[in-house]
């Protein structure tokens, strides 16, 4: 496939061992580089699907359905040509907005015309039923091949459908598209839409004010459109007796792959990331292998980014080798990796900041400011200065590097779901 980024992969760890360790931690940089969306006659095909709240409460105040569909339209004039498109107004019933008929438009100048004029006579008038809006997203998908990305939006909670709807709908959809979900206001659920961008390896935001929609749905969609090559995974090959015990990107948020494990081979396991453009990813690795003795050297894992062509033949794009040196050298092994330190503190950040707002809004104080003041230390520690910046919105600062804090007695609603939604992003570790 021509117009497909060039990917390499960078490996950082402390590669010596005491003898007798078993555990060997990497930090895997994959950076992909080319010509991207610059050369859109040499891009993979791609298809988007716009999924846009049409519930009651989008008309509270009116200008939320109506920033919706200024976004809507701003991110139909943003995809590039030749892009399948579809818009789905989600109520408590799925109604397919544009087309009617269950197909998918083209972009041009005719196609973008008419899904306009379709979007502009959206109203608000129904329940919400998230997993439908999905299932319904996957059925115009499904059949595609190259890029295939949703935009969810929503202003409100899943209050139309069970819990249990939804999770088998998400479970549905896993593998097939990458979805971006994103909440206007303050009363949607931060879970509900973190679970549903983490299992379809996309992002998620709160835009508390409807005024930024149009601005954060064409970036959204301008990032789309920069993918060039879809379906990567990274591919881990390990020795006989090793177990993988787990696979996190870490940059340029945390997400959980570990339970994403495909086989592929005695062996082999991928782990998927979703689709690629000109950009750099940062993955933490951690295999337990049969423990060695002082000198023994050991492949303990081999990362490839492999990609998957027209015919399903898997070409490796780029690989990384893992390895495992033992050492009775005592300031070898206990070495620490700036780079793992790093990202081990950034999952810890998300953590505790997700848990101590559960302790705030369960009403349990002190374990709520004991997280957030752990999450505090932290982001002093790795430099998030913006998550940072987020947590003094939330909490009074006495001491930042012990973590010594009070939370406030008076937080806005928006600055609370802001430091919730945003917990998973990261700072990057400067390598060296």
């Amino acid at each position: 496939m021509t117009g497909r980024p060039d990917f390499r992969v960078e490996i950082y760890q402390n590669e010596y061992l005491s003898s007798g360790a078993r555990q060997v931690n990497a930090i895997l940089t994959v950076t992909a580089e080319g010509p991207g969306p610059a050369q859109p006659e040499a891009a993979q095909a791609a298809a988007v699907v716009l999924i846009v709240d049409c519930s009651t409460s989008m008309n509270y105040p009116r200008e939320k359905i109506r920033a919706a569909i200024q976004a809507t339209s701003v991110a139909i004039d943003t995809l590039r040509d030749g892009t399948e498109f579809a818009v789905i107004a989600g109520t408590n019933q799925v109604r397919l907005a544009f087309p009617t008929d269950g197909t998918m438009a083209i972009a041009d100048a005719a196609g973008r015309a008419a899904a306009k004029r379709a979007v502009f006579n959206l109203d608000a008038d129904g329940g919400t039923a998230i997993g439908s809006w999905l299932l319904a997203a996957n059925r115009l998908l499904v059949t595609r091949t190259g890029i295939r990305h949703a935009i969810l939006l929503t202003d409100g909670r899943n209050q139309h459908e069970e819990p249990a709807a939804l999770a088998s709908a998400v479970a549905a959809c896993q593998g097939r598209f990458v979805c971006d979900c994103r909440g206007v206001g303050t009363d949607w659920n931060v879970d509900e839409l973190r679970g549903i961008a983490s299992a379809l390896l996309g992002s998620v935001d709160i835009v508390a004010d409807p005024i930024g929609l149009e601005a954060d749905f064409r970036a959204m969609t301008a990032a789309a459109m920069g993918k060039s090559v879809a379906d990567v995974a990274l591919r881990l090959w390990t020795p006989q007796g090793a177990t993988v015990r787990f696979v996190k990107q870490v940059a340029p948020t945390v997400v959980d792959l570990t339970d994403r494990r495909i086989a592929t081979g005695p062996q082999n396991s991928d782990y998927p990331t979703g689709s690629w453009g000109a950009e750099s990813r940062d993955y933490h690795v951690c295999v337990e292998v049969n423990p060695g003795q002082t000198g023994d050297v050991m492949l303990a894992a081999r990362a490839s980014l492999v990609f998957s062509d027209a015919d399903g033949q898997p070409e490796v794009l780029a690989q990384g080798l893992v390895k495992a040196v033992w050492t009775d050298d005592e300031a070898l092994s206990t070495r620490i990796s700036a780079e793992v330190a790093h990202y081990t503190g950034q999952a810890e950040l998300a953590q505790v900041i997700q848990e101590g707002m559960a302790a705030r809004r369960d009403g349990d104080l002190d374990r709520a400011t004991s997280r957030l003041g752990r999450a505090l230390a932290l982001a002093r520690q790795t430099g998030n200065t913006e998550t940072e910046g987020l947590l003094a919105k939330v909490v009074e600062i006495d001491d930042p590097m012990t973590g010594t804090v009070r939370l406030k007695s008076k937080v806005s609603t928006a600055d609370a779901m802001t430091l919730d939604t945003r917990s998973t992003k990261t700072s990057r570790v400067r390598k060296g």
